[in-house]
C-alpha cells in the first residue's frame, strides 16, 4: 500500500480540471477527490454530496468556527471550502487525495499542510480559456470578464506550484497528471 498524499489541483475556471480529475480517477485505483461545501447554489445537473455539500452561510461558519474546514475561500461572492476530517481519514487509509480548489485555497493548504503537492493547470492560451467559458453556456457575460480577470491573477501565481501542466491536449495532460501524482506516491 503506498503512503497518502494530498495533491491541490488549481487553475482557473475552464482550464479543464475537472475533465483532467475524472480522468486521472479512471486511471489511479487510490484516488479519491474531495467533495467541497459551498454556499453557493447548485447548477443545473449537479447532484448533493457528489459535485459539493450544498449549505447556507450559518452552517459555513460554524464549520469555520470548529476548525472543521482545511481551507476556505470567498470566490466570486460564494464561499467554498474542504472538509478537513474526510480529507485526513482518506489519506491515512494510504489514498491519493485530490483537491480541486481554487489558488487562494491551494495556498490555505500548502500553509496548514507544508506536505502538500500543489499542481497548476493552465490553458493553452487565453483566447482558448474564454472560448471554453463561453461554450458552457452557464455564465453570463458579467460572470465571464470577471473570471477572465481571475484568471490573469491565479496565472500570475503558477510559479509558485510545484508543477504546471498545459492542458492543450488532453490525453497528454492527463498522462503527464498521472505521472507526477504516481512518482510523488512512490517516493514517500
Amino acid at each position: 500500500m503506498r503512503h497518502g498524499n494530498l495533491f491541490v489541483i488549481s487553475g482557473p475556471s475552464g482550464a479543464g480540471k475537472g475533465t483532467l480529475v475524472a480522468r486521472l480517477l479512471r486511471e489511479m485505483d487510490d484516488a479519491w477527490v474531495s467533495v467541497s461545501v459551498t454556499t453557493r447554489s447548485p447548477r443545473k445537473g449537479e447532484v448533493e454530496g457528489v459535485h459539493y455539500f450544498f449549505v447556507d452561510d450559518a452552517e459555513f461558519d460554524r464549520l469555520i468556527s470548529v476548525d472543521g474546514l482545511l481551507e476556505w475561500a470567498n470566490v466570486h461572492g460564494c464561499r467554498y471550502g474542504t472538509p478537513r476530517a474526510t480529507v485526513e481519514e482518506h489519506m491515512a487509509r494510504g489514498e491519493q487525495v485530490v483537491l480541486e480548489i481554487d489558488v487562494q485555497g491551494g495556498f490555505q493548504v500548502r500553509a496548514s499542510m507544508p506536505e502538500a503537492r500543489l499542481i497548476f493547470i493552465e490553458p493553452p492560451t487565453l483566447e482558448v480559456l474564454e472560448a471554453r467559458l463561453r461554450g458552457r453556456g452557464t455564465e453570463t457575460e458579467d460572470v465571464i470578464e470577471k473570471r477572465m480577470e481571475t484568471a490573469l491573477l491565479e496565472l500570475s501565481r503558477k510559479m509558485e506550484y510545484d508543477i504546471r501542466l498545459v492542458n492543450d491536449d488532453l490525453d497528454e495532460a492527463t498522462a503527464e497528471l498521472v505521472a507526477y501524482i504516481d512518482e510523488q506516491a512512490e517516493s514517500n
